[in-house]
């Protein structure tokens, strides 16, 4: 028929369940429809985070929220997608979660009130502040190399960070833009920064 749509995901396990305690019986019973990756099918939740766990990254990503950004959950997909260690929200704690198409459930998310929190909390573990701005005096991605431990932060969409943020930051980078605009969508920064970490830093992804 005309605009069905492909089913997501697989349907109840067929044959003898597995006894691993990693598999969740609702989802071999059930079928499991989640937005994952095959080797995390009828996986429980917990011990799908567990897993990515063992293999998150040392980088971390901090979004400013003072206004109710509608980026943030962009910016919370694109830290699943390429493992982030966590994603720092720094100002209102609420934030839209549809944008983040329910990988919030897999990837950590902390909250902090305002810049001075995040800074202490980077310093304590020795992270530097990177960040991303079309900022005078920024350096431009295209031809530098980010810090393998970081905190890559973003500003809000529109101002772009606070001049608080931006004196907090250890490094500021620019992302080359060729067109008639100023800047570029926050969510969309954040996924070409993180994959310029990715392409120095990370292996091959697993299979599935």
């Amino acid at each position: 028929m005309d605009g069905d749509q492909p089913e997501v995901g697989v349907g109840p396990w067929q044959g003898e369940p597995p006894s691993d305690p990693r598999y969740d019986p609702e989802l071999l019973a059930l079928g499991d429809r989640r937005n994952v990756v095959d080797r995390y099918r009828y996986w429980r939740r917990e011990a799908i985070v567990a897993d990515l766990d063992r293999r998150r990254h040392d980088f971390h990503v901090a979004i400013e929220n003072w206004q109710h950004d509608f980026n943030i959950g962009t910016v919370v997909r694109n830290a699943n997608a390429f493992l982030a260690g966590a994603v720092h929200i720094v100002g209102r704690r609420r934030w839209n979660r549809r944008g983040a198409m329910v990988t919030d459930r897999y990837q950590h998310v902390r909250h902090h009130a305002a810049i001075e929190d995040l800074v202490a909390w980077a310093r304590d573990r020795d992270l530097p502040l990177v960040g991303i701005d079309n900022l005078p005096g920024a350096r431009p991605m295209e031809s530098a190399v980010l810090p393998r431990r970081c905190v890559l932060l973003f500003g809000q969409e529109g101002p772009g960070l606070s001049q608080t943020a931006r004196d907090a930051c250890d490094l500021v980078f620019s992302i080359a833009q060729y067109g008639s605009t100023r800047s570029i969508n926050a969510g969309v920064a954040s996924g070409i920064a993180m994959h310029a970490w990715i392409r120095t830093y990370a292996g091959t992804p697993p299979d599935g």
